[in-house]
């Protein structure tokens, strides 16, 4: 909801226990910083709020943001909807440095 408040569509949200993907679309008047730090900040406090976990979640620090071309927005689409299915053969580590690899990003 928070992506969609602030004029970015989601494509797809996906992840493992330790980590989240999330291809959407970005609004250009927003920084990936502004978007990030109100996701995180929102998820966190719903989390918390709702008891969800035992415990009290808090996000790591940092992030990674890429931009996608369109003619690659199918092929990260994919990427994030098996994630279940990449982690069973690859560590995350390994699957991160795979994909930016094949998208020419220095890890």
């Amino acid at each position: 909801d928070q992506l969609r408040e602030h004029g970015c569509p989601v494509r797809i949200i996906n992840g493992m226990p330790d980590h989240v993907h999330c291809l959407f679309l970005q609004n250009p008047k927003k920084s990936i910083a502004e978007i990030i730090k109100q996701v995180k900040g929102s998820s966190s406090f719903y989390v918390n709020q709702n008891e969800l976990i035992t415990g009290k979640f808090a996000w790591q620090k940092g992030y990674g943001a890429y931009s996608v071309s369109e003619s690659g927005v199918e092929r990260v689409f994919q990427y994030i909807k098996n994630q279940k299915r990449h982690h069973q053969r690859k560590s995350f580590q390994e699957e991160f440095e795979r994909f930016c690899h094949l998208h020419g990003i220095s890890p």
